[in-house]
């Protein structure tokens, strides 16, 4: 059974996506279906895989009937099953995201005939990153999912996405030119890439070369996983990109990174001969992290700072290579995956309901939407670690690691994660008390107006003027309406309302509060889909909590597995011993 299981959640989304990219133009609803449908199937899928590693240990399957290690292995085992488990779940939770948001706007921000496709291709190279026997296999996981990455991030073409989307190929091809360098070195080095087989060789190596080949994979391995000083690529390209794209991204793809580092580190470089330079990269990651995260402004912006922050907090638990540690680490991993995506589609709701990120623009957004402040009420408290949310627990082991490991820079590490959780909290409250809390009259409803006018272009900026001023009429003569060029003029301000309905959505009643009659408009309620998919991760972010006892005890299994190496060598050669 095992060996036809294991290579579906590969398998699936590409044959997912085959057909989608055929039924996509001529239709659309079948495409939606397919997609779910296909990623169900693939949760499916992963959820048994992970109760058969769990009870009968790790196992492997040979792509094609090559005899190991000339062939493609698949490699199932704890660590990567519960991976695979996580990563289907946010991703059928962000494809519901969209499906909803690409029927409320006409598919503007997120084209079915390629989002759909694409995103399916992504989740094939996750899921088959996660399962990769060999180092080569590992590189073509990343690549298929960078090269989704690429067209997803530039979804609709705006100066902005193609901005971000250039700084993420080249960071991205950086690492993974350095990666395959080190594919290279270390197959002159051993003859093989098979990781199995590498557990031994790389130890039969001079100590000198050990060091060059763990240093350059674990460069490339960091790069991906936006490690500090290696993440200054992250919080400038996320972002810009659609909701549910930005959500899929910070959800899984550094995670991506993280596995990486957990498996190449424990199995193929068990010595620690980098380890306190992961605790040294542990901390600055958390610091500098949220450090940023405070000084932002927009909501998606302070959401990838803390997205960079709480790495350090899993790179921390590698770095202990104790079984508490690596323990901490894969629960903090599994928890982050889902309270991140959550978190970034509240954002895309936030954006929805208020027409800005920038906390700067919005207020009143708990009086306009309860549902709406409370999807992001619970995830924000998880995710800053407050009792007795799987935060609180993921950050208690990991603090709980560092304080058993009794040296110095550990202890030093245990207080750069109790601080960067209180800044953490700072910064999250500190949208609650903006955006959520804060009276619609106080939100700078003018200022917001003026920001927009001046995005939109000059001869917009008399126009939204005369609209915010005091007295304002609502005709087209205040908008320059009763010129040559009135009706393109209304229909231009008409598009520049829609870009500041800030200034009156997130303010129903804001009477004369610029001096002039109301500007009063009804808010629009949000998508259904969009708030149940979202409303759908947000319990998935409480069932983390109430699971958290199985779950951490998985977890603690796994980096019993980690740590001894012997279930992963022989899943893969059996009894035999490789040579």
């Amino acid at each position: 059974m095992i060996s036809v299981l294991t290579p579906l959640p590969v398998l699936l989304p590409l044959l997912g996506a085959a057909a989608a990219l055929l039924v996509g133009g001529r239709h659309p609803g079948v495409q939606r279906a397919l997609s779910i449908l296909v990623l169900t199937a693939v949760l499916t899928v992963s959820v048994v895989l992970l109760v058969i590693a769990d009870s009968d240990g790790a196992a492997s399957v040979s792509v094609g009937g090559w005899p190991v290690p000339l062939g493609i292995v698949l490699v199932v085992d704890r660590l990567s099953a519960l991976m695979l488990v996580v990563a289907a779940t946010v991703a059928l939770g962000v494809l519901v995201f969209a499906v909803g948001q690409g029927s409320a706007d006409g598919d503007e921000e997120t084209p079915l005939s390629i989002f759909h496709p694409t995103f399916l291709v992504l989740i094939a190279g996750v899921a088959n990153a996660f399962l990769a026997g060999d180092l080569f296999n590992l590189y073509v996981g990343f690549e298929i999912l960078l090269t989704a990455s690429y067209v997803l991030l530039t979804l609709g073409g705006s100066a902005p996405r193609i901005r971000a989307g250039i700084t993420y190929i080249v960071v991205s091809l950086l690492s993974s030119l350095l990666f395959l360098a080190a594919i290279a070195l270390v197959y002159a080095a051993t003859g093989t890439v098979n990781m199995a087989q590498l557990a031994v060789r790389l130890q039969e190596l001079p100590d000198g070369t050990q060091l060059l080949l763990q240093s350059m994979l674990l460069i490339a391995f960091a790069i991906k996983a936006a490690v500090f000083p290696l993440s200054a690529w992250l919080p400038d390209s996320y972002p810009t990109a659609p909701a549910p794209v930005t959500a899929v991204f910070a959800g899984l793809l550094t995670k991506v990174g993280v596995y990486a580092i957990i498996r190449t580190q424990t199995l193929l470089f068990p010595g620690g001969a980098f380890d306190d330079v992961l605790l040294w990269a542990a901390l600055a990651t958390m610091l500098i992290g949220i450090l940023g995260a405070v000084a932002q402004t927009d909501i998606r912006r302070i959401l990838s700072f803390t997205l960079v922050s709480h790495i350090g907090y899993m790179v921390f638990g590698i770095a202990l290579a104790s079984t508490a540690g690596l323990a901490g680490a894969i629960f903090y991993v599994v928890h982050h995956i889902a309270i991140q995506t959550t978190l970034f589609l509240v954002a895309g709701l936030v954006e929805r309901q208020g027409g800005s990120t920038s906390v700067d623009r919005l207020g009143g957004l708990a009086a306009a939407s309860p549902l709406l402040a409370v999807l992001y009420f619970v995830p924000a408290m998880n995710l800053a670690g407050i009792p007795p949310f799987s935060g609180f627990i993921g950050k208690v082991g990991l603090l709980e690691a560092g304080v058993d490991d009794g040296g110095w820079l550990p202890v030093a590490v245990v207080v750069g994660g109790a601080v960067t959780s209180l800044l953490t909290l700072v910064a999250i409250s500190r949208v609650w008390n903006r955006a959520f809390w804060r009276p619609p009259a106080q939100s700078p409803a003018r200022e917001t107006a003026e920001a927009a006018a001046a995005d939109a272009g000059p001869e917009l900026q008399p126009a939204a003027v005369a609209a915010d001023a005091p007295g304002a009429a609502d005709t087209d003569d205040a908008a320059g309406g009763s010129t040559a060029g009135g009706g393109r003029q209304a229909a231009r301000r008409a598009a520049w309302q829609r870009h500041t309905a800030v200034a009156t959505d997130s303010a129903p009643a804001t009477g004369d509060r610029a001096g002039g009659r109301s500007r009063e408009r009804p808010l629009h309620p949000l998508p259904r889909v969009m708030v149940g998919a979202t409303a759908a991760m947000v319990v998935v972010t409480v069932g983390l909590t109430v699971v958290a006892g199985p779950l951490y005890g998985v977890a603690e299994r796994a980096a019993e597995d980690l740590r001894d190496r012997t279930p992963y060598i022989t899943a893969v050669f059996g009894s035999e011993e490789p040579q």
